[in-house]
């Protein structure tokens, strides 16, 4: 039983191994790591200071603020070696009251924004078997994270937003275990142009683990940490051509330091094309990176406007890559 547990842990942390090792790689949420649906998978995941589009917390939770009518999104992503991936989130603004403006506009007195969401991940059809090697089921990890993300526009310049999270990890039977976390961000629009984001993930998360429910007197408390991740956003938008390009840097408690960079381009009213590199290794160049292209393409249907998302990620180390599936409901 310990082997067969062993084995399975090897599977679940190594989603994202690379040949040479750096301490993240031991440190749980690897999933939640991963990125959120086809548009911010396809752009490498450079999205915290975007705030354009149909938005989702996930990158930063000050972002809620700028959603423009109601937004729903799903995602199922297509992996390798019988893992899954799959989001959900749903985006809305609030505005309250209204003043009037030195040059005759009416604004809003007060925007908030609320960002809710899922991301379930595993892995299937693990083989489970007994001493002598002989299969006895089928076995499956289950790991999900569920936020609520809340955001408060202090200025036409300045939004604030946290975002609370829970984590739930089937990994075994009887073991389970769940975690509690926050991410903090800001986002600081310089002109209409630039923007600016900083952002705090997974303050003080930690899974507590507990094997003595099926080993008894043998069975082990410890704890998991998830590393702190520290990002620093720009984004500028393009008017012509309508471009909007970003750039992302990530450190962690882990000593690890990457770079992101993301583009998408409006080429006409309806379809958007994108492309970006993720996980770019400040400390090992050597390290492939992770390119990712994709589109998406909107249809308006009376006050509701539907669009289809896609992405594709080269994956390294993997026996296949990434396909991100997604819809988008805007209401």
């Amino acid at each position: 039983m310990k082997k067969l547990l062993i084995v399975i842990s090897l599977i679940t942390f190594s989603i994202n191994a690379q040949t040479q090792y750096s301490a993240i790689n031991s440190m749980p949420g690897a999933f939640s790591r991963l990125g959120f649906g086809a548009r911010g998978i396809g752009m490498g995941n450079a999205m915290s200071s975007v705030k354009e589009g149909n938005i989702v917390s996930y990158y930063n939770p000050a972002l809620s603020v700028f959603q423009e009518g109601n937004s729903f999104q799903t995602s199922y992503t297509f992996l390798s070696m019988d893992r899954h991936l799959n989001f959900l989130n749903f985006t809305k603004k609030f505005e309250f009251g209204k003043k009037e403006m030195p040059d005759g506009t009416i604004k809003p007195r007060s925007v908030a924004g609320i960002s809710v969401g899922v991301i379930n991940a595993g892995v299937t059809n693990i083989d489970g078997r007994d001493s002598q090697g002989n299969k006895t089921e089928t076995l499956s990890t289950s790991e999900n994270q569920f936020f609520v993300a809340v955001a408060n526009k202090f200025s036409d310049k300045l939004s604030v937003g946290i975002a609370f999270k829970f984590y739930y990890y089937k990994l075994y039977e009887e073991v389970t275990t769940n975690a509690f976390g926050i991410d903090i961000g800001a986002l600081y629009s310089i002109n209409e142009a630039m923007t600016l984001s900083l952002t705090f993930s997974d303050l003080n998360t930690k899974y507590k683990w507990d094997t003595g429910k099926i080993y008894g007197a043998s069975g082990m408390l410890s704890e998991d940490k998830f590393p702190l991740m520290k990002k620093l956003g720009f984004s500028y938008k393009f008017d012509d051509p309508k471009i909007i390009a970003s750039v992302e840097y990530e450190s962690s408690n882990a000593k690890t330091s990457y770079l992101r960079v993301g583009a998408e381009y409006n080429l006409f009213q309806d379809l958007f094309l994108r492309g970006g590199v993720d996980k770019v290794n400040l400390n090992n160049m050597d390290i492939p990176v992770r390119p990712s292209f994709g589109l998406s393409y909107f249809y308006k249907a009376g006050s509701i406007n539907l669009g289809f998302d896609y992405a594709f990620v080269i994956e390294p180390y993997s026996a296949g890559d990434q396909h991100v599936i997604g819809i988008n409901v805007n209401f």
